[in-house]
């Protein structure tokens, strides 16, 4: 089993931006509602979500890296 390093960390890292700003510039209209939308919705429903993404990116990382 290989141990994630820093450099894959800094991939993934970059891979975010990259896929946020094609987002933002594919569809700039969308992504502005998408950020309204989050502004007005609840701390706990944020939260909740947050924690099933970074489990859901958690397990993505275990099947890949297994």
């Amino acid at each position: 089993m290989r141990s994630i390093g820093i450099s894959d960390f800094m991939v993934g890292i970059g891979m975010l931006f990259v896929i946020e700003g094609l987002l933002f510039a594919a569809m700039p209209g969308w992504m502005r509602e998408a950020v309204k939308s989050v502004l007005i919705t609840p701390d706990n429903v944020l939260r909740v979500v947050g924690i099933v993404s970074a489990l859901g990116g958690l397990a993505l990382i275990w099947l890949v890296r297994r």
